[in-house]
Parts: structure tokens; C-alpha cells; sequence
């Protein structure tokens, strides 16, 4: 019988596709906890993949990715939140209203009720538990620092990198300096085999434009994005155009590029007071 080591690529690969077919879970798959995000893309994220998450200002766009580390740590996959914008204790806020669902000014003020404090004392000892690293991202401009950061921590599975736009230092034009982060991120996702989460604002989205849904010519950095990221997927809440008329919390996700798998949209729901996504189809999820 060969040896491990002595079996070809292809070889593992067909081992790979068995075991799947006999209901195996996909080696390098990582389920992101919203049934419907999961099916769309085939089972979830992949390692060795980078995924870029883009929407308007305010769209929500840390919130789902902070939702979704939140539900890969809980099922016991080692994961890193890296944010530019907060400290990690204004992170480890939102995460306990997600998880708790309180609403984050309560939090703020200490004005919890009875419900609440205790929601929020369960949701304490989850994340207590759970394999969620969070820490502030390096100084500006530091994608090599970001992948000697991955490459230090063992049997990572997911980063976060949140925002995008925190990686240009302004020592070159910044669509340059964006473009050569987002191509240093996807070679850290297959040299690490992880996947990467990276969140970017969509500035350059028109409030008059006939369709407000993101589009990849959104993302800029000149093309890095559209080329470089293996899934990019467009965040769209619908009441930010247009108030009112019962559209209240409802949210697109976009798969605006999908390199190994198909397109399409899911329906989450956005509960603002609590930054919490839940699935439309799976609410309780």
C-alpha cells in the first residue's frame, strides 16, 4: 500500500469527493451558521478562499461578519476577529448584544432589564467558551503583518479583517495601496489555508441611482477585488432608499462573484437595536 505522502493530488482529491458523497462534511469547508448563506454557497466559506463583504455605509457590514465569526467559533472552528475601527471591548459589546439579543445602547448605559441581564450573563459564558480571538488589527497599511499574525496562531481556521480601507498608510495612491492588500490577503488565505473575511466600505454607491444594490464596480481598488477574491458578496438593506413601506430590517446578500460555485441572493433580517442577522428562512438559527 503507498504511502500517505506518495499519494497524488488527484488521488486525494477523488478521496475527498467519496467521503462527501457518503455524507462526510466537506474537509475544507466552514459552515457560516445562516442556513440560507450556507446553500448558496455550497456549504458555507472554504479555506483558502478570500471573501470580501461589501455594502453602503452603515449597512451593516461588521455586524454580519462579526455574526458570522460568532457562529463559526461556537461550533468549535478557530477563529480571529482583526478590527481597525473599535476596541476590542466596543467588539466584545456588540457581540454580547448579537448573542444576547439586548439592545446596545442598554448595554452601554447599564439600564438592562431582569430579561436582559440574564440574557446577557448566558450569552457571557458562550463567548467565555467559545474559539473567538479578538484583537485590534495592526497599525494601518500592515498586510504583512496580518499574515505573520495568521501564520503564528495554530489551527486557524477564519480571519476577519475589518475594514479593508484601515490597510492603506497613504505611502502610495491609496487605490494602489488597497489593491496590493487585498492580493497580499488572498495569498495569506492559501499559504495559511484560511479563510479570509474582509469587509469593505462602498462609498462610491449613488443614493440616486435607479438600483442602490451593490455591483462590483462599487468595490474599486482597481479591480483587485473583482479579480483577486474568490466570493465577493454585496450587502443591501432596502430601507436605507426607502423608508418605510414594511421593509423595515430586510436585507439582501449578494453573490455579486463566485468563483466556484453559482450566484444568487438570500434574505436575512437585521435587527438594528441588537446588530443582530438572523436567517428569514431559519430565524432561530
Amino acid at each position: 500500500m503507498p504511502r500517505r505522502a506518495d499519494i497524488s493530488p488527484l488521488s486525494r482529491l477523488m478521496e475527498r469527493v467519496d467521503a462527501v458523497a457518503d455524507g462526510a462534511p466537506p474537509p475544507d469547508g466552514i459552515p457560516t451558521g445562516f442556513p440560507s448563506v450556507d446553500e448558496l454557497l455550497g456549504g458555507g466559506l472554504r479555506r483558502g478562499d478570500l471573501i470580501v463583504v461589501g455594502g453602503d455605509t452603515g449597512a451593516g457590514k461588521s455586524a454580519l461578519a462579526l455574526a458570522i465569526a460568532l457562529r463559526v467559533s461556537a461550533a468549535g472552528r478557530s477563529t480571529l476577529f482583526l478590527t481597525a475601527e473599535m476596541e476590542t471591548e466596543r467588539v466584545l459589546e456588540r457581540a454580547l448584544a448579537i448573542e444576547g439579543r439586548a439592545r446596545i445602547d442598554d448595554l452601554r448605559r447599564g439600564t438592562l432589564d431582569e430579561g436582559s441581564r440574564a440574557n446577557v450573563g448566558a450569552a457571557a459564558v458562550r463567548l467565555r467558551d467559545n474559539a473567538l480571538r479578538i484583537e485590534r488589527s495592526p497599525a494601518p497599511g500592515t498586510a504583512e503583518v496580518i499574515a505573520e499574525l495568521v501564520s503564528q496562531t495554530r489551527d486557524l481556521q477564519l480571519v476577519v479583517v475589518d475594514p479593508l480601507q484601515a490597510l492603506s498608510a497613504g505611502a502610495r495612491p491609496r487605490d494602489e495601496e488597497l489593491a496590493a492588500a487585498v492580493q497580499r490577503l488572498k495569498t495569506v488565505a492559501m499559504d495559511q489555508h484560511v479563510a479570509i473575511i474582509l469587509t469593505a466600505h462602498l462609498p462610491a454607491i449613488s443614493r440616486e441611482r435607479q438600483d442602490a444594490r451593490p455591483q462590483l464596480d462599487d468595490f474599486g481598488t482597481l479591480g483587485a477585488v473583482r479579480q483577486q477574491a474568490d466570493v465577493v458578496l454585496g450587502l443591501f438593506r432596502e430601507e436605507m432608499y426607502q423608508a418605510g413601506n414594511g421593509v423595515e430590517g430586510a436585507t439582501e446578500l449578494i453573490v455579486l462573484k463566485n468563483r466556484n460555485g453559482g450566484m444568487g441572493y438570500a434574505d436575512l433580517y437585521f435587527y438594528k437595536q441588537w446588530m443582530r442577522f438572523e436567517d428569514m428562512l431559519d430565524p432561530d438559527s
